[in-house]
């Protein structure tokens, strides 16, 4: 299989070297030129749970130097969504398929303006990676599941071919008939932390320890339940506490979610395909959401302050 990565951070690098290693011709396309370069020029620096190792990897800047591709596996920050796939539509072929890992929900409705409903599916990963330099990776793959999915909930040929493929490189992954509820189960969880770590500069070792932090997740968690509840769509995840303790589960009092680490580097954050989404959903299907509404603005706002001290800074 002909696969492109469309984002080649620390996630699509730890996805794009174990399918490159499973056999199948993986490109990873980023507009890092540093990134890319040092991959081009060394491969992958892969660091794991069994030791470290290069990988030769293909990479790319231009989506032009690839061409069609049976699958697009989109990684790109959410914001950047429409953007790096409308300037990647030369991965597009007649029956290339589109396949959103992303965090929160929405892109699958951005993608599908840009290259049509029929060629998108959705997914969910727990794989993990963290970029360490240019060409170098840590990765956590070993016991981390995939979920994909049509759209519509059907079981179809392409989605098993695109699990099998993965399986088979060493990705555990399952074909969903639920993928929605799967992708819910998974916003639930970033809920349950993100917007509270990005907002008070905290890792988990003090977050889980205030009482008063967690009965703020706890609501947020519970407004979001209720908007999948009125939107129909079905669940695992029906607890709050329960979305509260799967974002901490295997990770140590030093970690910092993406949204944390976002704020940190000087980056606007993916709040709006988070908390954002349970707010546009809850107008949609008429349930209130003020605590992920006040999360959204706090996070707008530190992104406002952030962005004024760099311009700023630029002046000076």
């Amino acid at each position: 299989m002909k696969i492109a990565v469309l984002g080649a951070g620390a996630l699509g690098c730890a996805i794009g070297s174990t399918l490159t290693q499973g056999g199948h011709e993986t490109w990873l396309v980023d507009r890092f030129a540093a990134h890319v370069e040092a991959m081009q020029r060394d491969g992958l620096l892969v660091d794991s749970e069994t030791g470290s190792k290069h990988v030769k990897v293909r990479a790319a800047m231009n989506a032009a130097e690839v061409g069609p591709v049976d699958l697009v596996v989109v990684l790109v920050k959410s914001f950047h969504t429409d953007s790096a796939m409308r300037g990647a539509l030369d991965l597009v072929g007649d029956k290339t398929v589109v396949l959103s890992l992303q965090n929160g929900l929405g892109h699958e409705d951005v993608l599908s303006e840009i290259v049509g409903r029929d060629r998108v599916l959705a997914g969910k990963t727990y794989v993990g990676g963290v970029l360490r330099g240019p060409g170098h990776i840590q990765a956590g793959v070993t016991g981390k599941h995939t979920f994909i999915g049509e759209l519509d909930g059907q079981l179809t040929s392409r989605a098993q071919a695109i699990a099998d493929a993965f399986n088979a490189s060493g990705l555990a992954t399952t074909v969903s008939n639920n993928i929605m509820g799967t992708m819910w189960d998974k916003l639930l969880i970033n809920v349950a932390t993100g917007a509270l770590t990005g907002i008070t500069s905290l890792t988990y070792g003090p977050l889980y320890e205030e009482p008063l932090l967690k009965a703020a997740s706890l609501t947020a968690v519970a407004e979001a339940i209720d908007v999948a509840r009125a939107a129909g769509v079905e669940l695992s995840i029906t607890d709050p506490e329960d979305a509260w303790d799967l974002a901490a589960e295997g990770l140590g009092p030093a970690f910092k979610t993406s949204m944390l680490q976002s704020l940190e580097k000087g980056s606007v954050t993916e709040i709006d395909y988070i908390n954002g989404s349970v707010v546009r959903w809850g107008a949609r299907v008429g349930v209130p959401t003020p605590v992920n509404s006040t999360l959204v603005a706090c996070i707008k706002g530190i992104e406002r302050s952030m962005l004024d001290r760099q311009k700023e800074e630029t002046k000076a």
